[in-house]
């Protein structure tokens, strides 16, 4: 899944890596989902996230998507910009 997150009040990239960082550990503890930044990681008030979650149930890996949306949205209001899931079968 790829999430885009914005920082508007960043000021240097210091600002955002901490709430970049609020996010993955959060979103860890939480889920245990492996997270990292990705791209945009010069950028003063954007950050792209990668979240990894492996499983051999596919509606299970739906239900966690949509949960790890909706709790960085919930935990960290106004700062989801985009979110793309991509599900693989193999």
């Amino acid at each position: 899944m790829r999430v885009v997150v914005s920082v508007p009040y960043s000021r240097s990239l210091k600002e955002k890596r901490s709430v970049v960082k609020a996010i993955k550990d959060r979103v860890w503890r939480k889920f245990r989902a492996s997270i990292a930044e990705v791209d945009a990681q010069n950028s003063l008030q954007t950050a792209v996230l990668g979240i990894c979650y492996v499983s051999n149930d596919k509606t299970l890996l739906e239900s966690i998507n949509s949960k790890i949306v909706n709790f960085i949205d919930d935990s960290f209001p106004g700062l989801l910009e985009d979110t793309h899931h991509i599900i693989e079968d193999y």
